[in-house]
């Protein structure tokens, strides 16, 4: 299996992507910082335990009386109850925000998804898009709504607890901050290692989810080409690699994890030592000594939490560096500023600025290359009169579904213009051309639902009537209605429940209802029995009437009544006339018709 090479990205910790992400967090802003508050306002409690504690020591257990112990129980007790109340709070926000920041990611890839030009389609795989929408997606949530709130109340608890100390004993509290250069410079050093395992543990997961996607849609070939066993063992290898990467992720974490923890215990030590011969000396007092104690320990924790974020923000970076790559992808395909200006884009179309198209196009000087290089037309030249019905054949490759898709705008020249009623058809919307546009592919795809869902995706406000009507426009109706439920019955996924032919005939109903003025069917007719390759014909008399229609073919006798037929080879039109004229012509057309008639008349006499 083929994979797609990932983009190289940052080497630490990249300052400028997390305030990208954060932009797009900016909805979430309000939940951010009743977070950020109540996480200070946690850990101003947390270090207020610990004075609690002098003061009882201070004023009770060594001065042996309880004058005022009432009020102090009182007053802890109310701290603990805050506390709580705090904790709750965050909580119950830090889970909305995780959910919010997820469902934001998740909406934004998916509307650029909608822009992104064919192009993104033909190189990325789809386990790697869907990688980056599902797990890369939920990781970022997670960081964003829980690791950052440790860090503001690592980076609160430490702040605080280092004023307290300071306060308390200058000297004390020099020697508990001594450790915190040691614990960046350790930090520095484990930051390109985990980042570097983490980042290949994202990318072994996006290959993973694609060979899953792989597995699941070729499932039938692999079957029919008995290739379980060698699928299993190359999903083998994926998984052993992920198991691998993420091993050495977790070594690293694991060594690092410790340091901190022998950098926090020497600094107990360190206060125990010192701090014990100052009480001894008289400088400060058992309740003082005490305090300094529990900051020690205290601070130990929050600064583990800083060392285990900031392993969560490393992991977190190779999850957002791929989502945001995805979201800042641009469209190959664009529409002008002032073209959007005047007649709307997909979400917010200007319907009432539109030109009605009657169909007349012009290809003038169209040169086409791929991103590859591959150069498909040079200086291809074609008028194509409104209401014309033209088929385009010749061997594969040639070109044929390139001009298509040039006339769809699913990709644009490289050179030369496309003229639509004689303006260059970038001067109007995609939006514009496309919902003019009815389009049947060889292999129709149909969506989860009903048939009667399938038939209104291309207009969400037909009515039942308009539904029935293209239906039976496209002789869809009878067997339809064979069905348990009719309209209602439910397809399947991919419309796994109907044949071939049942899902070309609701694909052509569905391109129909829209009433388009450019019609394309391309090799609409080559997967299908002949029984229902008879009814699209007979539709396709009825359909395209009127409205200027393109017809790839490979089976040439579904194009005999087109206007004109176009030779294609090499990416420019070799022969072109009526189906008499290039059956006259005895060329490439005539030995390609008379060389398939001959093909299906000797099917035709086996099966007899």
């Amino acid at each position: 299996m083929n994979y797609l090479e990932e983009q190289d990205y940052a080497k630490q910790l990249d300052f400028k992507l997390w305030k990208k992400l954060f932009g797009l967090m900016k909805i979430y802003k309000k939940q951010i910082i009743l977070i950020f508050v109540s996480m200070s306002f946690l850990a101003g409690f947390d270090a207020a335990f610990p004075l609690m504690s002098k003061y009882a020591i201070d004023n009770f257990i060594t001065k042996g009386r309880l004058d005022g112990f009432q009020v102090f129980v009182a007053v802890y007790a109310a701290m603990v109850l805050c506390q709580a109340l705090i904790i709750y709070f965050f909580i119950l926000n830090a889970s909305s925000l995780e959910c919010g920041v997820v469902y934001t990611m998740r909406k934004t890839g998916f509307n650029r998804l909608q822009e992104l030009s064919f192009s993104y389609y033909d190189k990325t795989p789809v386990g790697w898009i869907m990688a980056r929408m599902t797990s890369d997606a939920q990781r970022i949530g997670d960081v964003v709504a829980w690791s950052l709130q440790d860090l503001v109340w690592g980076v609160a608890v430490i702040i605080i607890t280092v004023i307290c100390m300071f306060a308390l004993n200058v000297k004390l509290a020099l020697l508990a901050i001594a450790v915190f250069p040691v614990l960046m410079v350790v930090s520095v050093l484990f930051q390109r290692v985990i980042l570097r395992n983490h980042r290949e543990v994202r990318k072994l997961n996006s290959r993973i989810t694609g060979a899953y996607n792989e597995g699941i849609n070729g499932a039938r070939t692999t079957k029919t080409l008995v290739r379980e066993e060698r699928n299993l063992d190359e999903f083998t290898q994926l998984s052993t690699g992920m198991r691998m990467a993420s091993c050495r992720a977790a070594i690293v974490s694991a060594v690092y994890l410790p340091v901190v923890l022998s950098l926090g215990s020497i600094l107990t030590g360190l206060v125990l030592w010192n701090g014990g011969i100052q009480v001894q000396t008289g400088v400060i007092g058992f309740g003082t000594f005490s305090v300094f104690i529990a900051y020690t320990i205290q601070m130990f924790d929050p600064v583990h939490q800083i060392a285990r974020v900031f392993s969560e923000f490393q992991s977190a970076q190779a999850a957002a560096e791929r989502t945001i790559s995805l979201i800042e992808t641009e469209p190959e395909i664009k529409d002008r500023p002032d073209v959007v200006e005047k007649y709307g884009d997909s979400v917010n179309p200007k319907n009432e600025n539109w030109p009605e198209i009657t169909g007349d196009i012009v290809f003038d000087n169209v040169s086409f290359s791929y991103s590859t290089g591959e150069r498909v037309l040079s200086n291809f030249n074609l008028h194509i009169k409104a209401g014309e019905r033209i088929a385009l054949v010749g061997e594969t490759g040639a070109g044929k579904s390139t001009i298509v898709n040039l006339i769809c705008r699913f990709y644009e020249p490289t050179e030369g213009q496309i003229r639509i009623d004689g303006v260059d058809y970038r001067e109007r919307s995609q939006i514009w051309l496309q919902s003019n546009l009815g389009y049947v592919l060889q292999t129709p795809h149909l969506f989860s639902g009903t048939v009667a869902d399938n038939i209104r995706y291309a207009k969400l406000d037909a009515t039942d009537d308009e539904v029935v009507n293209a239906a039976k426009t496209v002789h869809a109706y009878d067997f339809i209605m064979k069905l348990e439920k009719g309209f209602k019955a439910q397809v399947g996924e991919g419309g796994g429940r109907l044949s071939s032919g049942q899902k070309q005939l609701i694909s052509f109903a569905r391109a129909i209802i829209a009433n388009p003025r450019i019609f394309v069917l391309d090799e609409a007719t080559s997967s299908i029995d002949t029984e229902t390759e008879k009814l699209i014909q007979d539709a396709v008399e009825i359909v395209l009437n009127g409205r200027t229609s393109f017809i790839v073919a490979h089976r040439l006798s579904t194009i005999r009544s087109c206007d004109r037929i176009l030779v294609i080879h090499d990416g420019r039109i070799k022969e072109a006339g009526s189906h008499k004229e290039l059956l006259k012509l005895r060329g490439d057309y005539y030995n390609l018709y008379t060389n398939q008639f001959k093909e299906e008349a000797e099917l035709r006499a086996l099966s007899g």
